[in-house]
């Protein structure tokens, strides 16, 4: 068995008051870093066989958190950033729906690909579930950990159970510093049971509440 934990990054000064992250290197605050000492111990008594994270600090730096614990290096791969966000990166939300008004209606209603510079959502998910299949590929019966972002481990994971947007919009976002659990079996079972499985979700301690809104 394969097991992929998908864990989303510590809080940060742009999820607090609703400011537009995407791609943009915001570190984590002080409440981040606490979540990510709390969740480590917990992440740690899974054993990991690998950590890899994102390369934006606020996902590093919450990964390097677990690896202080296990040993264990943490492996870079851009690939696990947030979606880009365009021109609303760096914006408050409210900014953006006065700015954009008609993309920000297409963005509330699910629309994958609501313009404004944002990445569609289908790219955003290959792109992050291609990292998800080469980590598991690199560690075969192993667990492992990627540290990433809300949307990112959103989309990542629904590409790679098959989900559609639809679905996808009924699944609530990970609070942070919690995380998703994906499991393949490996065995003789994977000729007639193939592919990724989801068992658990939204997982970790509830440290402070999660604005509704956090990208």
């Amino acid at each position: 068995m394969t097991r992929l934990i998908v864990w989303r990054h510590g809080n940060t000064e742009w999820n607090a008051t609703s400011r537009v992250q995407g791609q943009t290197d915001v570190s984590l605050n002080d409440l981040g870093r606490e979540q990510a000492r709390a969740a480590a111990p917990l992440l740690a008594a899974l054993r990991p066989d690998a950590i890899v994270a994102s390369d934006l600090r606020r996902a590093a730096d919450t990964a390097a958190a677990l690896a202080a614990l296990t040993g264990l290096p943490v492996r870079s791969d851009p690939r696990l950033r947030e979606r880009h966000f365009g021109r609303w990166q760096g914006l408050f939300l409210t900014e953006a729906a006065e700015r954009f008004p008609a993309e920000f209606a297409r963005w509330r209603a699910g629309d994958p690909d609501p313009g404004a510079g944002l990445e569609t959502l289908d790219d955003l998910g290959k792109r992050v579930a291609d990292a998800f299949t080469d980590a598991a590929e690199a560690n075969p019966g192993g667990t492992i950990v990627l540290a990433t972002h809300g949307g990112a481990a959103r989309q990542g994971v629904g590409h790679l159970l098959g989900w559609d947007h639809g679905v996808l919009r009924s699944v609530g976002s990970l609070a942070n510093c919690h995380w998703t659990e994906l499991r393949r079996d490996d065995g003789v079972e994977r000729r007639t049971r193939p592919g990724w499985h989801l068992r658990a979700h939204n997982v970790g301690l509830i440290t402070a509440p999660t604005p509704a809104e956090s990208v």
